[in-house]
């Protein structure tokens, strides 16, 4: 990992996580928890327990000698233990024989995984809360404020700036809400000795795997997950899709930043932004990270699916597929969240440049309301036929939409100039607009309570 970019791509919370320490102290989190169940049950000797989690301390631990060790061993777990099992027999050599106690390697990784995916979603959790308000904030103020909307990157009919927002804040609430589910799926144990039987422990193996939960204050699965591996992709594909809502957040900002647009700008600060050369740039940067991880994360995503499929009870490639993958994914999401995060709190909008822009085509986005007022009288299609052939002469003569359909003796009989001002007016065309905003915040209000 290239410490350079770090901070760009990633959060040092984050990377923290899933640093080789945070990596370390999850597996060795798991031998002391399972040593105090199996003590408390009188699998092993209570004494060992308390002499096995004294150097359960990833600080204990030569990182580097580790990593040279798992190059050879296959795994990081069959280093760890061997060398927790000589550090423990410095102190006490009984306890020594107990430690990794009717375990295996993908219990202990599997488990520390999960410990430090608790820690990710929680990270998680708390910036998707304060994206939230952010977008309840900006559609409760812009709930009024008019603006062009786009389809195939061509003005289509007015909407609010608060209409944009509150279809993201509905996106990020149902991120809210997977997460939430997620929880219960994803973070259980992983216990299930050699394969998956807990034979080593005899009848008592299911009465340590629930105690052993217990002690993590994780899920007890029931039954070992060492190649079903749904909860794991499950993750990659709840941040895949988390992802890819801030992606599509990142790429109307950065369009609505456009010199010939202006009509929103991630917040300034010293040094953000700026071009190397020309003093006037003010770049998307914060869009641009996003978006970033927005390319990259699919294909992370599609390796945890691929690394589903693995061989009978414990998979060769497939698990090995996940390690790097997972964090990975956790860190460019980490990421591209708090990006999102501090450019939807400092958020700048132009609403002088939104009405601007939205009056540049000279009335020819409120066509639809026109022909709309017409149809009843004419029939859709002749309103509709007579509407776009308005707006093709507007354009030809390069003249108002107002002043064509005022010259059109077949729009006179039928319609006064007020009515036409009326109708080219973008407020009076912005349908259910206040009430859709107005529906997400009422939801946002009842899930909190």
């Amino acid at each position: 990992m290239t410490r350079l970019l770090d901070p760009l791509f990633r959060t040092e919370a984050m990377c923290e996580i899933f640093a080789d320490r945070g990596r370390l102290q999850g597996m060795l989190d798991f031998e002391a928890a399972l040593a105090r169940a199996e003590a408390r049950l009188g699998v092993i000797p209570k004494s060992a327990a308390p002499a096995i989690a004294a150097q359960c301390r990833a600080e204990l631990f030569d990182i580097e000698a580790l990593a040279h060790a798992s190059a050879s061993a296959g795994n990081a777990a069959i280093p760890v233990v061997k060398a927790l099992t000589a550090l423990v027999g410095k102190k006490n050599k009984r306890a020594a024989g107990y430690v990794h106690w009717g375990a295996t390697s993908q219990d202990a990784m599997d488990t520390g995984l999960v410990l430090q995916l608790r820690a990710a979603f929680d990270l998680i959790d708390t910036d998707l809360a304060r994206l939230a308000a952010a977008l309840a904030r900006l559609a409760k103020k812009h709930k009024y404020t008019p603006m062009a909307g786009r389809t195939w990157m061509q003005q289509a009919l007015p909407v609010t700036f608060g209409l944009k927002a509150a279809s993201a804040l509905s996106a990020v609430e149902r991120h809210r809400a997977r997460l939430c589910e997620l929880r219960a799926r994803a973070l259980v144990i992983q216990f299930g000795g050699a394969a998956g039987t807990l034979a080593s422990l005899g009848e008592r193996g299911p009465a340590v795997a629930g105690a052993l939960a217990a002690e993590l204050k994780l899920g007890d699965p029931g039954i070992a997950w060492h190649a079903q591996r749904d909860r794991v992709a499950e993750v990659a594909t709840t941040l895949g899709l988390l992802v890819g809502t801030l992606g599509k957040v990142a790429q109307d900002v950065a369009l609505m930043m456009q010199t010939e647009v202006g009509e929103a700008f991630e917040p300034v600060a010293p040094g953000r932004g700026g071009s190397s050369t020309m003093p006037h740039k003010r770049n998307p940067v914060g869009c641009a990270v996003v978006l970033a991880a927005a390319v990259k994360v699919p294909a992370l995503v599609c390796v945890m699916l691929a690394a589903m499929v693995q061989e009978h009870e414990r998979g060769l490639g497939g698990w090995h597929a996940e390690w790097e993958t997972l964090p990975e994914l956790c860190m460019l999401a980490a990421g591209a969240l708090e990006q999102t995060v501090r450019m939807m709190e400092g958020l700048q909008i132009d609403t002088a440049r939104m009405r601007q822009n939205l009056d540049a085509t000279h009335g020819l986005s409120m066509a639809e309301a026109v022909s709309a007022a017409l149809a009843p009288k004419l029939g859709r299609e002749a309103a509709h036929g007579l509407g776009e052939e308005a707006c093709q002469r507007a354009v030809e003569q390069n003249k108002p939409l107002r002043d064509v359909l005022a010259k059109d003796a077949r729009v006179g009989n039928l319609l006064s100039a007020a009515d036409i001002d009326r109708l080219l007016d973008p407020a009076n065309y912005l349908g259910a607009a206040e009430q859709l905003v107005d529906r997400v915040l009422a939801s946002r209000t009842r899930a909190k309570k």
